[in-house]
């Protein structure tokens, strides 16, 4: 069986759409291709690293791509969720094919202020939030397989 694609995309791919697609490939097991990209790439937040290794998950090595890239090459996703608030969310492209878009806004780390132990708490909430949200989706369509994913969800 095919694999279901998912790619979350949100503004850096420094540290929501990391976060997401690293609980996706954990949580779910290999039942999905799953990616993440961004609309302006940059580098993982290390903050995200740090917050994500609490739960056994490593994003030391982790790189970041462009939505836009991705977008040109015309790749195709099942599955394409935004993670960033919406305004940026109104800058995605729009993928080719049959896609199942959800827009789920997540407070953007690289905006926290405060010292390193105030960032990475908040951090650890955000990175909870989408774990959470990342666990739904996995219940909802957690064999990979299209189970009536709605179009235009929001979280």
């Amino acid at each position: 069986m095919k694999k279901k694609t998912v790619l979350f995309i949100c503004v850096h791919n420094s540290a929501r759409s990391q976060m997401a697609e690293a609980f996706l490939k954990h949580l779910a097991a290999g039942a999905f291709a799953v990616e993440s990209a961004g609309l302006s790439p940059t580098s993982v937040n290390p903050l995200v690293v740090e917050a994500m290794a609490e739960k056994g998950i490593d994003l030391s090595g982790a790189t970041t791509q462009s939505a836009f890239d991705l977008f040109r090459q015309g790749r195709l996703f099942e599955y394409v969720i935004t993670v960033c608030d919406a305004s940026s969310e109104k800058q995605c492209p729009i993928f080719p094919g049959l896609v199942h878009r959800e827009h789920w806004p997540f407070e953007d780390p690289a905006a926290l202020e405060g010292t390193h132990e105030q960032k990475l708490a908040g951090v650890r909430l955000i990175r909870d939030r989408i774990e959470e949200a990342i666990r739904l989706f996995v219940r909802r369509f957690g064999s990979g397989e299209d189970q009536g994913a709605r179009e235009g969800g929001e979280w």
